[in-house]
């Protein structure tokens, strides 16, 4: 009966305090939509330098002519015990130059013009993660028998702070943003609550306890949080289709891989917003009662 005494004043509350209600809203929604397309942007760019740091996951180690197949193999026992290191794999100069054919494509015939093949053997070191690849990179190179290590050192220090660098600016911006919601609801519903102060003061003094005061604008709140999820979440998930839609075949011709999948992003989002929503709405309306409720 308590419950339902409550959902009904929130209701009749919302019904009396339309404005209020409505700027809330629109409050918690503006943020969250804003919260959710820089969401998809971290994502889809996280997604993606986590695409590129796996094409820089292989080292390629040429060695010396000199170097027989058992000196390759006692190397390449050495590299699989190091930190990092997924597994080796020992290319012959045929392999590789096979694979430039490949690459080649329709001038693939050049290469058969070459009085010799002119690639070394070598060792491919596939990594677990490309943080490993300094240590790995100084450990092989004084090794006897490598003639050369193939391997973009600059290019995949300069991918690791920047995806750092994202997720710390992620991180910083999304708590930004959920402080800014928690005061613009709170000082919305602060509004609401000051409107009815009276009201609140003779509740107190027959006997209302300070959780059947509250409740009311507690369920508001959230209430609030969860209309304003589904509609961030519905918008969102048009603009996101739009994007796809829109830029998807162009980012596939620059990147390895597109955006992540519609449906997926969409999913998570949702329970992103919901959880947002509630907690936003419920905060908002806990930190404006505390100062009529203290005194």
């Amino acid at each position: 009966m308590t419950f339902g005494a409550i959902f009904r004043q929130t209701m009749s509350q919302m019904n009396r305090n339309k404005m209020m209600t409505t700027a809330s809203l629109f409050s918690i929604t503006a943020i969250l939509l804003v919260l959710g397309i820089f969401f998809l942007l971290i994502v889809n760019i996280n997604a993606m330098s986590e695409d590129i740091k796996r094409d820089f996951d292989q080292i390629q180690v040429n060695l010396f002519d000199a170097v027989t197949t058992e000196q390759s193999a006692d190397m390449m026992s050495k590299i699989n015990r190091m930190s990092g290191v997924e597994s080796t794999y020992y290319q012959t100069r045929e392999e590789a130059l096979e694979n430039w054919k490949i690459k080649w494509g329709e001038n693939a015939d050049l290469l058969d013009r070459m009085p010799t093949n002119p690639l070394p053997n070598a060792i491919i070191i596939k990594m677990t993660d490309i943080e490993y690849a300094s240590s790995i990179v100084d450990a092989v190179r004084a090794m006897p028998g490598v003639e050369k290590i193939n391997y973009s050192q600059d290019t995949v220090d300069q991918l690791l702070r920047l995806t750092r660098l994202i997720q710390i600016v992620s991180f910083i911006i999304i708590i930004v943003l959920v402080i800014i919601s928690i005061t613009v609801v709170s000082n919305t519903i602060k509004l609401t609550v000051m409107a009815r102060e009276r009201e609140i003061v003779i509740m107190r003094y027959i006997g209302a306890t300070n959780w059947f005061i509250r409740g009311p604008f507690l369920l508001e709140g959230i209430l609030i949080g969860i209309i304003a999820a589904v509609i961030s979440s519905v918008a969102i998930g048009f603009i996101y289709y739009y994007a796809i839609d829109r830029l998807g075949a162009d980012l596939a011709m620059f990147m390895t891989t597109g955006f992540v999948p519609l449906w997926f992003m969409i999913e998570n989002l949702s329970i992103v917003f919901i959880s947002l929503g509630v907690s936003i709405g419920s905060c908002g309306a806990i930190i404006s009662m505390r100062r009529f409720l203290e005194k």
